[in-house]
């Protein structure tokens, strides 16, 4: 089979698109036949070296897989072959098969497209659990999303509202702005005079929950509009630079830093993730959210795609795709109703 490989750490570049030994099944897991990969920021960073993981090399990177399911292990009651299935792997995406431990496995609706399943999953799934368990966000409470364009962004915007938060949406140009509007945002705005900016959309009373997988110098600028009790949500770092917090602020202003790592969810509250994804699957359902899918790309564009995400050029989501949806599965976009 086909897939991506990187064999030793460095530039995107050197990633390979090769023929690869097919997967071994193991007790308790499913093979996956791949019809679509989710490209995430956190991929980059890992053929690079650049991310907390650090596999032995060489590997084959992704960490979102949907597609139908081609084999089962030993003690698996829960599916069968043909299951059409989204499923969370730590490594092992992008190839035309992959194998999964049953309890990552999550069977998908009819109406779902595989590509809309992989946004679900890591995108949709860090910005619910932020949300909702990190942040506790409340109906009718300001929430200000940075790098609101993007896929964990788009999906805050969209759970943000559904909560039945007030969403500012933070983008870097008018393009972006408007697909932040066109999700739902109730105010979309630049990062020019944003301090201002959200001094004055707050009635100086500041932001109750800043969402920021952005970083940088930005952070230090967001952290100034915080309202007494907020919560500063620390999604990741997008601009490539760790900020550092005046932490007198955080006691003046009596607001909450609070750090967002999805992937210790997962693994140290099964229970809850797995509601969690139970719950945005019901939202799809009901037409309450739908996440954006900018393109598709043949697994063999592994690395441009990697590169485009980096640079922060993508808008909503992206995916790898093996083959070409049938039919069924070439759903199109729709905005989400109104929460």
């Amino acid at each position: 089979m086909k897939a991506i490989v990187c064999n030793n750490f460095g530039p995107i570049q050197n990633i390979e698109y090769k023929d690869v030994k097919e997967p071994i099944i193991q007790d308790k897991s499913v093979i996956i036949n791949v019809k679509s990969v989710g490209v995430n920021f956190p991929d980059g960073l890992l053929v690079q070296g650049k991310y907390q993981l650090k596999p032995e090399t060489p590997f084959i990177p992704g960490m979102e897989v949907a597609g139908e399911i081609l084999k089962v292990g030993t003690d698996i009651s829960h599916f069968k072959t043909g299951d059409r299935v989204a499923a969370l792997s730590q490594l092992s995406g992008y190839a035309e098969q992959a194998v999964v431990q049953e309890k990552s496995v999550f069977k998908i609706p009819d109406k779902m497209s595989f590509d809309d399943s992989c946004a679900l999953l890591c995108a949709y799934g860090t910005s619910h659990y932020a949300l909702k368990q990190r942040a506790k966000l409340k109906k009718n409470e300001l929430l200000v999303v940075l790098g609101a364009s993007g896929s964990t962004g788009i999906a805050a915007i969209q759970i943000g509202k559904i909560i039945g938060a007030k969403v500012i949406a933070v983008s870097s140009n008018a393009e972006k702005q408007k697909i932040a509007r066109d999700n739902g945002a109730d105010i979309s705005i630049g990062y020019d005079n944003l301090k201002e900016e959200l001094k004055s959309i707050s009635n100086g009373k500041g932001v109750d929950v800043i969402f920021d997988p952005v970083g940088g110098d930005i952070f230090d600028t967001v952290a100034r509009t915080m309202a007494r009790s907020g919560r500063l949500l620390v999604i990741g770092f997008a601009s490539g630079t760790i900020p550092k917090l005046a932490v007198n602020l955080a006691l003046v202003k009596e607001f909450s830093v609070v750090g967002v790592f999805w992937g210790a969810f997962t693994r140290g509250e099964p229970e809850e993730y797995k509601k969690n994804m139970i719950e945005l699957f019901d939202w799809y359902q009901k037409d309450l959210l739908k996440p954006l899918i900018e393109e598709s790309y043949p697994l063999s564009k592994a690395s441009v795609v990697l590169e485009k995400i980096l640079a922060r050029g993508a808008k909503g989501k992206i995916c790898l795709l093996y083959t070409s949806p049938s039919p069924r599965d070439k759903r199109q976009s729709r905005m989400p109703s109104s929460a």
